[in-house]
C-alpha cells in the first residue's frame, strides 16, 4: 500500500469517518425474475463482505427504484433512506433490503446476490393471505363462488386445453 492512500484510508477511519468504498469486482443480482450483471461494485472495510454497494446508476436495472430526495422510488412508492446507505457514486443495498424487510441470499465469492420479493411492493391479497373471490361452474353447471367456502380450506385445482 502506497503511503498516500494509507494515510487517506487510515487517518478517516481514526479520526471517525465514514471508511472508503472502494472498487471491488462484477457481481450478479438475482431480483424478481431476472438476473443483472453490474460491473462495478464497491467493498467497505466496516462491512462483512457479503454488503453489496451498487453504482447509483445501476439500482434501476437492477429492482426498479431510483434514487430521489425523498428516498428510494419506485412507481409511486417512496422508501425514506438513511444518510449513511450512500456514499458518493454507491448505494448500499444490502442494507436497503434490511431496511424494507426483504430476504437476501449471497455468496460473495461468486458475486452472487438473489433478493427476495418486498413486502411492501406485494399487492394486499398476499399481505392479507385473502385470496380473490371468484365464480366458476362446478361439475353440474351450478356456479359457485370461492367465498361461500370461507373459513375451510380449500384446493382449487385449474386446467386448460391450450
Amino acid at each position: 500500500m502506497r503511503r498516500r492512500d494509507f494515510l487517506l484510508s487510515g487517518a478517516g477511519v481514526m479520526l471517525g469517518a465514514m471508511p472508503p468504498v472502494g472498487p471491488a469486482s462484477s457481481a450478479t443480482v438475482l431480483y424478481d425474475d431476472h438476473a443483472t450483471e453490474i460491473a462495478s461494485r464497491a467493498a467497505d472495510a466496516r462491512q462483512p463482505g457479503d454488503a453489496l454497494w451498487v453504482r447509483k446508476s445501476d439500482l434501476k436495472r437492477i429492482n426498479g427504484f431510483e434514487l430521489k430526495p425523498q428516498g428510494a422510488c419506485r412507481a409511486d412508492v417512496c422508501i425514506p433512506i438513511k444518510k449513511e446507505m450512500t456514499r458518493g457514486d454507491y448505494f448500499d443495498l444490502t442494507s436497503f433490503a434490511r431496511l424494507v424487510g426483504q430476504a437476501v441470499v449471497t455468496d460473495a465469492t461468486a458475486g452472487v446476490w438473489s433478493f427476495g420479493e418486498i413486502p411492501a411492493m406485494r399487492g394486499s391479497f398476499l399481505a392479507s393471505r385473502i385470496a380473490p373471490d371468484f365464480a366458476v361452474p362446478d361439475r353440474k353447471g351450478r356456479i359457485v363462488h370461492l367465498s361461500s367456502f370461507r373459513g375451510k380450506k380449500v384446493l382449487v385445482v385449474t386446467w386448460a386445453s391450450w
